[in-house]
């Protein structure tokens, strides 16, 4: 009888569960290169309209993002440049970062 009642209870949050993990958003591929071979202005326009981005900046994918609302509260929106076909310092958007002990506000 506990293994029926068991398996009655958690059914559906095995169900709930497979739901969100199939809403659940592929992770994003960096973008590094095709930066590189747009204008500034179509990188700007790319970030803008995706809100937020990854590409491929140095050793490590780095996320940029269209403004501070896409950060977490305690997080630093730092403006963040890269190199376009047209503009070698094209500001594309912001990178989201934890400010460090120097930098709060006491």
């Amino acid at each position: 009888m506990r293994p029926l009642v068991l398996t009655l209870l958690l059914a559906p949050l095995a169900a709930f569960a497979t739901g969100l993990s199939a809403r659940a958003e592929p992770p994003r591929t960096p973008r590094g290169s095709v930066t590189a071979r747009m204008t500034c202005a179509e990188a700007m326009a790319l970030v803008q309209r995706e809100g937020d981005i990854m590409i491929a900046a140095g050793a490590a994918p780095e996320r940029l993002v269209r403004d501070r609302n896409q950060c977490e509260l305690s997080d630093i929106a730092e403006l963040r440049f890269v190199p376009t076909r047209d503009n070698p310092q094209c500001p594309i958007g912001y990178r989201c970062r934890e400010p460090g002990f120097e930098e709060w506000n006491w």
